[in-house]
Order: C-alpha cells, then structure tokens, then sequence
C-alpha cells in the first residue's frame, strides 16, 4: 500500500494560496482518478485507489500545515505503510515558481509542514516532491506571502506543475520513485 499526501491548509479562504499547492496536486489526481475524498479519520481527508491490485491512499491532512505529522503518522499507522511507501507534496520557497524537484530524503528546510512530518515520523527519509513557489518580494513576511494568492502569470505556470506533479504521482503507482526522481528532475 503507498500513500500520496498533499499539504495544506483547509478551509476555503487557503485555496489557491502558495502554502496549498500540495491540496491542489491531490484535488487534480481525485479528478483524474474518478475518486472522492471521503473518509475523515486521522484529522485528515482521504480516498483510495487501486491500480494492479495495489491500494494508494490520497491525503489532506486537515490538522493545518503545521502540524500535518499528527495526520499522516496515525494513518501511516493504521494501514501500517512503511515511510518508503509514503510521498509528500509541499510547497518550497528556495525554489522559483513553477520548478519541480523530487527527493527520497531530506531536511525540512524551513518548512513547518516537513518539520512536523519528519517530528512525528522519525525520519527524514521519504519521498517528496518540493513545488517552487520562490521567496517573497522585499518588507513583505514569509506568513503573509505563502498564505497569499499567486498572481495572475504564477497561476498559469502553476496550473501546468500541477498538471506535472500529478503525473509523477501517477507513475510512482507503477514504478519505482527513483525512476520517477530521475525523469521527472531531468524534466524540471
């Protein structure tokens, strides 16, 4: 069983905001995959699909971004999915709208949604995908930019890594992340 979980903020007055590309990724793979959120266990959102008899669980936390580790390691625990089965999408400041970079491991980076994932589970080493969402413009605050909307020329290029994203999801159903790494880095 795997698990794709996208990070965010709930509630309608976070949509389309910069610290709720993760959201916008999974609501693009439940439109594709013909799929509802509907269960709403473990302070989180969550469906599940099956593509050559394996299960994959897609995931909102709803516990805020910055305590998304309390969602995904209950259910990581419940369905007993090993860390190497897990993705996570998020957004990145350090890297510039619309680039795309998938890691197997890493550090948190500076971002309160990852720190408290990597608190609860213990580890650094699972997958991600980081969506660039670039720094803040001078005298205006880290809060008040990623809980901000994306202009309107950043939507258009975000629109398309959305599109992106999704699709590398929907390959890691059929092989291995590191291929999936590798294509998809050389793309971005």
């Amino acid at each position: 069983m795997k698990i794709i979980v996208g990070l965010g903020n709930p509630g309608s007055r976070y949509e389309k905001t910069r610290h709720n590309v993760g959201f916008e990724v999974i609501d693009e793979l439940t439109e594709r995959l013909d799929i509802s959120l509907q269960s709403s266990k473990f302070n989180g959102l969550y469906g599940t699909i099956h593509h050559d008899g394996e299960k994959t669980l897609l995931v909102k936390p709803l516990t805020y971004m910055n305590l998304s580790g309390e969602c995904i390691r209950p259910i990581m625990d419940y369905y007993r999915i090993p860390t190497e089965n897990l993705l996570v999408i998020y957004d990145d400041l350090d890297l510039p709208v619309g680039k795309i970079r998938l890691r197997q491991k890493g550090s948190a980076g500076g971002h309160n949604g990852m720190k408290s994932t990597i608190q609860h589970l213990g580890t650094n080493e699972f997958n991600r995908i980081r969506i660039g969402i670039d720094r803040p413009p001078s005298g205006m605050s880290v809060p008040d930019y990623v809980l901000g909307k994306f202009t309107e020329e950043e939507w258009g290029t975000m629109q398309s890594v959305i599109q992106t994203c999704a699709d590398a999801c929907e390959e890691w159903l059929k092989k291995p992340f590191l291929e999936v790494m590798n294509r998809f880095n050389s793309n971005g």
